[in-house]
């Protein structure tokens, strides 16, 4: 019998017609592209990602995906399951308890994992190169293993292999669990020191980006701001304190909510440090340049910054050679210059009665938590009847 005049066939010949058609067009559009493409499979037991490199990935048949290499345009098909694809972000969310596969098409790459990860031992987390991709499982997940992976297509030379960081590929994992909101942590408490003009992250993650979550201080109680411009929260981070001030400083805490369940994250204690702009400029001065045996001679050691700064001063001397003892004198004082406000801070390195081993090169160096710098002066000491 014809196949014409088998029921149903002729519509089957007509679809399969079109969708060939829809196949050499996207096809088309998979050849100009030279980029990174990331697709996950739809809810299921296992989630696959795939991320290409040098390659476009496009999805044409339900369950199905053309793999268009576009060094040997070569055509690969290949079928996951039932459903359909659709690409993805720079976020993906899987239940606790799925298996994760990761693949990245290069030979060879490199995986980054959350630092979790790094230290795992119980055999969840396995890596296997193939000849022309590499890929990562992880079995039996858990809130923890929240975070960023990484794919670092490998440049080699010989033997000389080194990660291509302007090519990595990047996405976000979030293992949501029902019972846990945050990821866990083994600190109950941690203290983080908050710098002049440098960001502070209070790193209260949580493992579905659905969850709600807000900033509050533990004493006064009470909920803390978030502009989005003095402090701002990021789902994969946590909450920014974009310019700290020292009225950020104090216990602070992040409390989650999806649903019905609230939960709160690690007491962050946070301290106010005034970090300087630059290292200290100490500027040194002798109180005499050439003295004679038995005077008295005073060393000063003088830096002028910002207020609020801790300097430290160290010295270096001759007479430390023989073991003399070190006297200094330290202070800090306010000074103005013009309308801005500035604080001097000055070591004194005191000698008394001068001996042939005082001369030679005296050394103060000064430092803040920006660095150290030093500054250095020399001294000449001659017996009273040369002096005469």
């Amino acid at each position: 019998m014809p196949l014409e005049n088998i029921p149903g066939l002729r519509w089957r010949l007509v679809l399969i017609s079109l969708l060939v058609c829809g196949l050499i067009f996207e096809l088309g559009k998979c050849l100009n592209s030279d980029v990174f493409h990331i697709y996950v499979l739809p809810p299921a037991a296992n989630i696959t990602v795939t991320f290409y490199h040098t390659m476009s990935l496009c999805l044409i048949l339900p369950g199905a995906f053309f793999e268009v290499d576009l060094l040997f345009h070569t055509w690969h098909i290949k079928v996951l399951s039932r459903g359909k694809f659709r690409k993805v972000g720079e976020t993906i969310t899987v239940q606790a308890g799925s298996a994760l596969e990761l693949r990245c098409r290069g030979k060879p790459v490199q995986w980054g994992v959350p630092p979790y990860l790094e230290e795992d031992d119980d055999g969840r987390l396995k890596i296997v190169q193939h000849e022309r991709y590499g890929v990562l499982t992880l079995i039996n997940s858990t809130g923890a293993d929240t975070g960023e992976y990484t794919c670092y297509p490998m440049y080699c030379k010989n033997t000389d292999c080194r990660r291509d960081y302007n090519k990595a590929v990047k996405v976000f994992v979030f293992f949501q669990d029902p019972q846990e909101l945050f990821v866990p942590t083994s600190d109950y408490y941690e203290v983080i020191q908050m710098r002049t003009n440098w960001p502070t992250v209070l790193p209260c993650q949580v493992t579905s980006p659905e969850a709600k979550v807000t900033l509050q201080r533990e004493f006064p109680p009470v909920e803390v701001t978030v502009d989005g411009s003095e402090i701002s929260f990021d789902v994969k981070k946590g909450f920014t304190i974009h310019r700290p001030q020292p009225h950020h400083a104090g216990e602070l805490f992040c409390v989650a909510s999806l649903g019905s369940l609230r939960q709160s994250s690690t007491k962050y204690m946070l301290i106010y440090v005034n970090y300087p702009l630059a290292p200290p400029a100490p500027v040194i001065q002798a109180s005499s340049t050439s003295l004679s045996v038995g005077g008295n001679l005073q060393v000063s050691c003088t830096v002028l910054g910002e207020r609020d700064v801790v300097v430290e001063f160290n010295w270096e001397y001759p007479g430390q050679q023989i073991g003399r003892p070190l006297y200094t004198q330290e202070s800090v004082t306010a000074v103005s210059q013009g309308s801005a406000q500035q604080q001097q801070s000055q070591s004194v390195l005191l000698v008394d009665e001068v001996r042939d081993v005082d001369q030679g090169t005296y050394t103060c160096t000064a430092g803040n938590l920006q660095g150290t710098k030093s500054a250095s002066t020399t001294v000449k000491v001659v017996t009273k009847d040369k002096t005469n």
